[in-house]
């Protein structure tokens, strides 16, 4: 294995110890901000879908700010956001070069996206199934864990990979502006210093990751389309 990567990729051998922390460094570009917009894309997508015009907790004061908050985020393109958060990036984490300064931003850049996903997702769940857990006495947090969220799970697992493999996409592009991994390292060390084997193999590097993770959402999707839980939670639950 050594003598054929030293044939193929010579200088990513020369700068093995580099390449490695610039894998690790992606790892935590991707799983610190990707968790974290998870959670909050999920929650600010749920209240979006509850309080729009014809919502289960219609509020249309709350609909718009975060609609709005959303859309200005979204239409600022992520190089400019990396710029125009340094401020409040140092405030936060105290510096807004590295992994650390990279958090930030890419959370910013990827709660407004993965929130419009989720929103279209549960949107796709049927108002019938809705209205009858609601006829069944389900309030509204039974209504959004019990029906909207059960319901919306094969669509929510599809929007998940679609936002993952665009936060990929997103790391790399911070590691232009100095925020470490896979993409620095391909400028610094493939661009910058006129060695096409780097740029290659982080370019596979990539394409490997965005296929596992296709793969993974793929899989989860099937696995959870066509189930037939509303009837058992009526049951179980008695909602």
């Amino acid at each position: 294995m050594e003598n054929f990567i030293k044939t193929v990729a010579p200088n990513i051998w020369a700068y093995r110890t580099r390449f490695i922390q610039s894998l690790l460094d992606t790892w935590s570009l991707f799983l610190i901000p990707g968790i974290i917009s998870f959670i909050l894309g999920i929650f600010f997508g749920v209240v979006l879908t509850i309080t729009k015009k014809g919502g289960i907790k219609q509020n249309t004061v709350i609909f718009r700010i975060i609609d709005t908050i959303i859309n200005i985020f979204r239409a600022i393109p992520f190089v400019i956001l990396l710029i125009f958060l340094i401020p409040f990036t140092r405030l936060m984490v105290g510096t807004a070069i590295g992994v650390r300064g990279a958090v930030i931003p890419l959370i910013f850049g990827t709660v407004p996206f993965f929130s419009r996903q989720v929103e279209t997702a549960l949107a796709n769940v049927s108002p019938g199934k809705i209205e009858a857990a609601r006829a069944m006495g389900s309030g509204t947090f039974g209504l959004i864990f019990r029906v909207y969220l059960h319901e919306a799970v094969p669509e929510l697992a599809r929007v998940t990979t679609i936002t993952a493999i665009s936060l990929v996409g997103l790391t790399t592009m911070a590691g232009a502006v100095g925020a470490g991994g896979i993409g620095s390292f391909a400028i610094n060390y493939g661009q910058g210093q006129g060695h096409p084997d780097i740029v290659n193999v982080c370019v596979v590097v990539l394409l490997v990751a965005v296929c596992i993770i296709q793969a993974i959402g793929s899989f989860v999707a099937k696995k959870t389309t066509n189930r037939t839980f509303i009837h058992k939670i009526y049951k179980k639950d008695n909602i």
